[in-house]
């Protein structure tokens, strides 16, 4: 990693001196975070491959197969890398790669010090202004300390592959993973907000989402139309899709990209964003007075606030159900059946509860 920064932003943005990673990370992120850290055996995990993971290996590999971005090499990425670490205030600049892959992608993984990559399909991909806004997601993993845990999660779920023909052998592992992707699920949110703060451009963020999505075809897309989609997937089906959702959402360590664009829409449009941008937010300096209790208040009222506006089948049952609404079998058999709302009786009422916008 580089010490100190040698350039200011190639264009005039806000910089958030100080500032802590609490001030752009998602409830969701923080709660799965401490869910996961209270799974059985997690603690016990994460100590002995703390020790034992090749991380030195790992720099080598990327060192030798993959071109490390530098004023010699990739010129414009390593600006903008150097530009993200001073808006956020990243005091040392985090090594980072080009690798060979067709695939868009990106990571930040590391024990001691983060690495970031990035694959030659996302380069190719993005714009100048959508690239900044990965380069600042990535960095935003690095102020977080997310790197530790998705570092853990690549090798867990490379060894759960090869004990997979053990009887019961990968059980334990599979259960961690599946903790572990469902956190970094909601981490990927928290660092889409960072991007946001580092490009300072939202367009540029919904440009780069869609790109992922569909391709280096924007005049074949549209923004409006794109979210959506992010809408008719929440709030469409009935108990059959939304579990069918949960199945699709499991293997993956990314949430799909509409949901991420909607929610960091709804982010962008938010007091808690403005409050940022006009400089008030959450300095590291506090970081070691934070209550922990309090962050796990903030996330249950989210999930809570979540439930309650939620257009998704299962959720507004959920919500139905912590109400205290009557008749539970009717309505989960109508919901299962898609005849929710129908006018039976056993739907909830026009404007009840959960009938609400987009859940944040």
């Amino acid at each position: 990693m580089t010490n100190s920064h040698e350039q200011v932003p190639s264009r005039q943005r806000r910089r958030f001196p100080e500032i802590s990673s609490r001030a752009y990370e998602h409830p969701a992120d923080r709660s799965a975070l401490v869910a996961l850290r209270k799974l059985s055996g997690f603690d016990t995990v994460f100590k002995a491959l703390s020790a034992l993971l090749p991380e030195r290996s790992l720099r080598l590999l990327f060192l030798s197969d993959s071109v490390r971005v530098g004023d010699a090499q990739f010129a414009h990425l390593n600006d903008m890398l150097r530009d993200a670490c001073y808006i956020l205030d990243l005091e040392k600049v985090p090594a980072m790669y080009v690798t060979q892959d067709p695939r868009p992608n990106a990571m930040c993984i590391g024990l001691d010090e983060p690495i970031i990559v990035l694959t030659t399909g996302l380069v190719e991909l993005l714009d100048e202004e959508e690239m900044r806004a990965v380069v600042g997601h990535e960095v935003g993993h690095a102020l977080s300390g997310h790197s530790v845990y998705r570092t853990i999660l690549l090798f867990l779920t490379s060894l759960a592959l090869k004990v997979a023909w053990i009887p019961l052998g990968n059980v334990a592992i599979m259960a961690i993973v599946t903790a572990l992707r469902e956190w970094f699920r909601k981490s990927e949110l928290s660092a889409d907000r960072a991007g946001l703060l580092v490009g300072q451009d939202l367009q540029a963020s919904m440009r780069g989402l869609m790109k992922i999505a569909g391709g280096n075809h924007l005049h074949e897309m549209n923004v409006d139309a794109f979210l959506k989609q992010a809408e008719e997937y929440e709030a469409g089906g009935d108990l059959r899709d939304s579990v069918l959702k949960i199945l699709n959402v499991l293997p993956r360590s990314h949430p799909f990209t509409t949901v991420r664009a909607a929610e960091l829409k709804l982010w962008a449009e938010s007091r808690d964003h403005q409050r940022i941008m006009d400089g008030h937010y959450p300095r590291r300096t506090a970081d070691k007075d934070t209550s922990v209790s309090d962050s796990l208040r903030e996330s249950a009222s989210h999930y809570a606030e979540s439930v309650r506006t939620s257009k998704d089948p299962l959720m507004k049952l959920v919500g139905d159900i912590a109400g205290g609404a009557g008749d539970l079998g009717g309505k989960l058999r109508d919901r299962f059946m898609g005849n929710g709302g129908s006018g039976n009786g056993t739907g909830p009422a026009e404007g009840g509860a959960g009938t609400g916008g987009t859940s944040g």
